[in-house]
């Protein structure tokens, strides 16, 4: 079994990003697929919110990845400033762009959601007023790695920023049961769900399909980014001769 610091070395991170990427990508892509046709074919509309709920199946697994996300580049730019391998710098910036979209695709489904069921487009409550700094979080992240990149920075402040933007992500988590809000609580837990089970069980395979359907893109991102900067450097000392 390779080691993590084995796995950081960039051509051993190619040979297994090159094939693993169109797998994610296409099995991401297939299950989105079969779960879209589940969630809006073979399931029943909900007793109270009637169709509407079907949104969830995309509310639920956008929200998860604008998480799951930012926790991935805030583990990335800490393994950056422990290790300082650019790797873990180049994960971090290519799930930024990613999660902002995911992101941004929440607040989008979930005001669609909220007009229906609340009566408004919008409402300041601690859930959607949290996820909504996220967003302009992501976007800040993106402009300041942007930044640094042009004026040859070593990637640290980027990377402190993933760290700090981390604390949102429990206030996210816990805005429902800390503040009484327009949002329902949590629907989903260890314990089971209050989600009757006719309505729930497309909803697993939306979140494997996106999920995957992320994480083939981020390898996208970093392999384009990699090359981006082999070329650099090529042309550096392409120069220099």
């Amino acid at each position: 079994m390779p080691t993590l610091h084995a796995l950081a070395n960039p051509r051993r991170f190619l040979s297994i990003a090159r094939p693993l990427t169109p797998v994610c990508f296409w099995a991401g892509v297939a299950l989105i697929a079969v779960a879209c046709w589940a969630g809006l074919v073979r399931t029943p509309p909900d007793y109270l919110q009637g169709e509407t709920v079907r949104i969830l199946y995309i509310h639920v697994p956008a929200a998860w990845l604008g998480m799951g996300g930012w926790s991935g580049i805030a583990l990335a730019s800490a393994g950056y400033l422990v290790w300082r391998h650019p790797l873990a710098s180049i994960a971090a910036r290519a799930m930024a762009g990613p999660g902002a979209v995911f992101a941004g695709l929440c607040l989008a489904t979930g005001s669609i959601w909220g007009r229906p069921t609340w009566g408004t487009w919008w409402e300041w409550d601690g859930r959607l007023t949290s996820m909504l700094l996220l967003f302009f979080v992501y976007l800040a992240y993106l402009a300041l790695a942007r930044a640094d990149a042009d004026r040859g920075g070593d990637g640290r402040v980027p990377a402190i920023f993933g760290i700090a933007g981390s604390v949102l992500l429990p206030i996210i988590r816990y805005s429902v049961v800390w503040w009484n809000t327009l949002h329902q609580g949590p629907s989903i837990g260890l314990t089971g769900s209050t989600i009757d089970r006719s309505i729930l069980w497309p909803l697993p395979i939306m979140l494997v399909g996106f999920t995957l359907l992320f994480a083939g893109i981020v390898l996208m991102r970093m392999r384009a980014m990699l090359a981006t900067t082999r070329a650099e450097a090529r042309l550096r000392r392409m120069a220099a001769i």
